[in-house]
């Protein structure tokens, strides 16, 4: 039987958590880092907007399809090998994608390089936490890791609107380079969990757990384009129904068939690219859920906020950036305080009170937003909303990982990854579409009210934007309108309806925030009610 890792007082704790915080903050930063400079990005490489939405959208479906796999790879060479495989893949992706001269080489290094090595680094993460603190120290650990994901999402915005404003976007790439050479100098005083035995990986589970996990998500993040259900005008659909219904269902079957496939391979006596005994486990299946939901409810957050910010207050990359920072300071807060003061506390009422302070984070927000709000009413609300999210970074990670033996947390890295992706990724596709939704039936009844606007403008807005009003500043609307040469009471007429509708439509995207929010609630009976102790060998 071979020793476990040696846990952190055989190691420098700092810098191991150091080292592993790092990792999962330069795998969130791309998420969020140049949605503040796609037009810039765009203009430099010779693409459209669209191209480099592309991109983004691709570095997302890499990930999604790689995850499984990679979790599997680390128990095939090692945790902290695949670790830093991962991390010199993602640094030649970072290199590769400072110096793309155009959109192909900027899609082999930001959307196919960057993925694969998130896809090894990230089930890495969650293993190499278990395999180098003890049970009783993984919360407050995991909640560190889990906080600087968060905040790089928060802080990505500032860093991408001051690199793009100042130098250029190519230079948060590169930075990207520095911070993997010193996260793989420091990775040498990672202790690892030597494999006891011969692994293989299962090629056809890992092709279908891929194409699955693919196609859902890119039916996912089509959405907005197409239509959830009822297809958007030239939008592709398939017996009148859009497409992204097809391409969701086409997914979940093949998941289906990769669990089965997986299944079978357990009762022929070989080895599972993940063992489906593994979702008959309530501790980690009520883990697995609740990770959907914060990430979920998370990234629609990250997508309404910095929308009304500067959107609707016209506010600049960086003001936006620092008035989301609250969320950070007390998430990062409670992911640290709360397993080190409170160390035997219930994980599942820190969960239960963490949903219940999003919960009231999304109702504040939603009842303050209006005509004359300004930007400073979104801070009370993002405080709760870091410190619900904080609560269930504190405890989350510890519950996943402590339901299985520690030879499985690789795997276990894999799914959970494959879930918090999946449920980032629906977050933002839900906001988007209810906002886009209501921000159209808002506009368009409003225009159809008002005794201003002549019936035939009327008329033509209400067949010109039956796919959906965009999210406009009223700068960028006055000048649209400017150009079209409407008279000055169609114009204000339009404005109003505009600065009306975009409330509506935010509202109506934190409603049903809170509601997931509130569902979340239901599945919390799973959590358990004690800290993990000690895990088997």
């Amino acid at each position: 039987m071979t020793s476990r890792a040696g846990t952190a007082s055989s190691t420098k704790a700092g810098l191991v958590l150091l080292t592993l915080a790092a990792g999962q903050f330069l795998m969130a930063l791309d998420s969020s880092v140049m949605n503040v400079s796609i037009a810039t990005v765009a203009d430099d490489v010779g693409t459209t907007v669209t191209g480099i939405q592309g991109a983004i959208t691709a570095y997302t479906l890499v990930m999604a399809m790689f995850m499984i796999p990679g979790g599997k790879v680390g128990v095939l060479v090692g945790r902290k090998r695949a670790f830093m495989i991962g991390c010199v893949i993602y640094g030649c992706g970072s290199l590769t994608t400072a110096l793309a001269p155009n959109l192909p080489v900027l899609l082999l290094g930001w959307s196919f390089l960057e993925g694969v090595g998130a896809a090894l680094i990230m089930p890495a993460i969650v293993a190499l936490v278990a395999g180098n603190f003890a049970a009783e120290r993984r919360p407050a650990a995991y909640g560190l890791v889990a906080a600087a994901g968060a905040v790089a999402i928060a802080v990505g915005p500032i860093i991408g609107g001051v690199a793009t404003t100042y130098f250029s976007w190519r230079w948060v790439f590169a930075g990207e380079v520095v911070i993997v050479l010193c996260i793989l100098v420091l990775a040498r005083r990672i202790a690892d969990v030597p494999t006891d035995r011969r692994h293989r990986i299962d090629l056809v589970g890992a092709a279908l757990s891929a194409l699955g996990l693919g196609i859902f998500v890119y039916g996912v993040l089509r959405s907005d384009e197409w239509g959830w259900f009822q297809p958007k005008p030239d939008a592709p659909s398939w017996l009148g129904i859009s497409l992204v219904v097809w391409l969701m269902l086409a997914g979940l079957l093949l998941i289906w068939l990769f669990l089965r496939w997986e299944a079978r391979l357990v009762e022929q006596g070989k080895e599972p690219l993940v063992d489906p005994a593994l979702l008959r486990n309530k501790q980690l299946t009520g883990g697995l859920t609740m990770f959907f939901f914060q990430y979920l409810v998370q990234m629609g957050v990250f997508f309404v906020v910095p929308l009304y910010l500067s959107v609707a207050l016209g506010l600049s990359a960086l003001k936006t950036g620092a008035r989301i920072l609250p969320l950070s300071l007390t998430l990062l807060a409670a992911a640290i305080l709360i397993p080190r003061l409170l160390p035997n506390v219930s994980p599942r009422r820190v969960v239960r009170l963490g949903i219940l302070a999003m919960l009231a984070g999304a109702v504040v927000l939603m009842a303050a937003l209006d005509a004359d709000a300004g930007a400073e009413i979104v801070t009370i609300p993002l405080l709760l909303i870091g410190l619900g999210m904080g609560a269930l970074a504190s405890q989350l990670g510890s519950v996943t990982v402590s339901a299985v033996p520690d030879k499985q947390s690789a795997e276990v890295g894999g799914i959970q990854n494959a879930v918090t992706n999946l449920g980032a990724s629906i977050g933002t596709a839900l906001a988007g579409s209810i906002l886009i939704a209501a921000l159209t039936a808002s506009f368009l009844t409003s225009v159809e009210q008002n005794e201003a606007i002549p019936a035939d403008v009327k008329s033509q807005a209400t067949v010109e934007l039956q796919s959906g009003v965009p999210f406009l500043s009223d700068a960028q609307l006055k000048g649209a309108l400017d150009e079209a040469g409407t008279s000055k009471e169609v114009t204000q007429a339009a404005l109003d309806a505009n600065e009306a509708a975009r409330l509506d439509g935010l509202r109506a995207a934190l409603a049903i925030l809170a509601l997931t929010t509130l569902l979340a609630m239901f599945f919390t009976q799973r959590i358990p009610t004690t800290q993990p102790r000690s895990t088997e060998p």
